[in-house]
Order: C-alpha cells, then structure tokens, then sequence
C-alpha cells in the first residue's frame, strides 16, 4: 500500500511546499509594501535654480507617510504641473524611504513685450517672468502673431543655432514671417537671416564674416544665402 501511494504523497509534499512558497513570498511582498519602514519620510529636489526647491517639496507633502510603492504618482503630476517652470521630471523612490525628484527647468531664450512690460519666455513661449524692466542679457524677440505664431518659433529656432559668442552680442530679432528673420548685434549692425533652414551653417558664416568684417566696419551682413553672403 505504502508503494502505490507514495506517488500521491510525493505529489501531494510538492503542492504543499509551492503553496507554502507562494504564501510566504506574497506575505513577504505585503510587508514591503505596507511596512511603516518604506513610508514616505524624506523628499529630495534636484535640478532647480529658479524655482526654490523647498517650494516644490511643500507641494509634495501631501504623499509623506506613504509607502513608496504606492505613492500616487498622478497626484504627483498634478501637483508639479501648477510650477509652470517645470519643463520636465523624473521621480525615483529610494528605499527606504525617499523619493527623488529630478526637475529639468525651461530655459529661457528671449523677451517679448507685454502688458506688464517685458516677458522673458522659452522656446515654447511659456512666460518665465514678468517685469517692467527689460530683462538683460537676453534679445528682444518682436514676431507676427506673437509667442504661438511661425514668425516666434523661427526666430527662437535661429537664436538656438547662434554659437554663445554670437549670441552675446545679439540685441533683438524680429520675424514678420517664419521667412523673414532678421537680427540686430549690439551696435546696430543687421544680419539678414532669411528662414531657419541651414541656421547651423548661416551661423558658421556669419561668425566668419564677423572676424572679417567686425561689428562697426559694415551695417548689414546677409546670409540668407549662405553660400553667397554679402555684407554692406
């Protein structure tokens, strides 16, 4: 008897184990989740310069003394998205008990004229700051349509081409089409730049003309056609 049943009871020894297994391993994964030890205690900012870190982490507050695995990540997404700043993030649980935010800002490219004076905006056209003064070291974008027409996004595209030499010295670009860009260096000088095609090479031109031609020896340097520019 004991030999035509040892078969069963063999079979019968290794359901057992695997359900002990699989009891043991979902008891092991419901402590590490609702473990008090993995509870939220400690959120870290990364990345901000304009945005003051200690703000985003108020905001956070709302998860702290939740365990990382279920920490609610579109209230997270909501509650970032009211920083207008925040151009992007990533977030990392640490266990056992942090959260890591890491924040990527919108950088800003230019200001536009505003009721309240002076936006500075990114490539996008989403406001960075307002002010009556016009903010420095950044050009003066004037675009038919304003921040959400084609004439913007040329021109932002152009000045994104520029090496940081060039750029330092730009004082605004205007764009009454997406294929009308033209800029103004500080002196006054123009660069007629045509459409943002070819922006990488035109700026390899014009830094070439600007070495042979300094700012203040010509009024006008035209790249629109790269291959023959020409300065006046």
């Amino acid at each position: 008897m004991r030999r035509f049943t040892s078969r069963s009871r063999h079979r019968r020894n290794l359901w057992l184990a695997a359900g002990g297994t699989v009891v043991a391993l979902v008891a092991f994964v419901l402590v590490g989740v609702f473990s008090p030890l993995m509870a939220l205690r400690t959120i870290e900012i990364t990345g901000t310069n304009r945005i003051p870190a200690a703000d985003v982490a108020q905001a956070l507050e709302g998860q702290l003394g939740t365990p990382l695995p279920l920490l609610d990540l579109a209230e997270v997404k909501g509650q970032l998205s009211e920083f207008s700043l925040i151009r992007s993030y990533v977030t990392e649980s640490r266990p056992p008990d942090t959260l890591v935010v890491r924040i990527v800002e919108r950088e800003p490219v230019g200001a536009i004229t505003s009721a309240a004076g002076f936006d500075l905006v990114d490539a996008a056209g989403v406001v960075i700051q307002s002010g009556p003064d016009r903010p420095q070291g950044y050009p003066l974008i004037d675009a038919a349509g304003g921040a959400s027409g084609a004439g913007f996004q040329a021109a932002v595209a152009v000045v994104g081409a520029l090496p940081e030499g060039i750029r330092g010295q730009l004082d605004s670009v205007t764009a009454a089409t997406k294929d009308d860009v033209t800029l103004t260096l500080g002196g006054g000088a123009r660069v007629l730049w045509g459409n943002a095609e070819r922006s990488e090479y035109k700026a390899l031109v014009l830094a070439a003309l600007l070495v042979s031609h300094p700012v203040g020896s010509v009024t006008e340097y035209d790249v629109s056609s790269p291959d023959s520019a020409v300065v006046r």
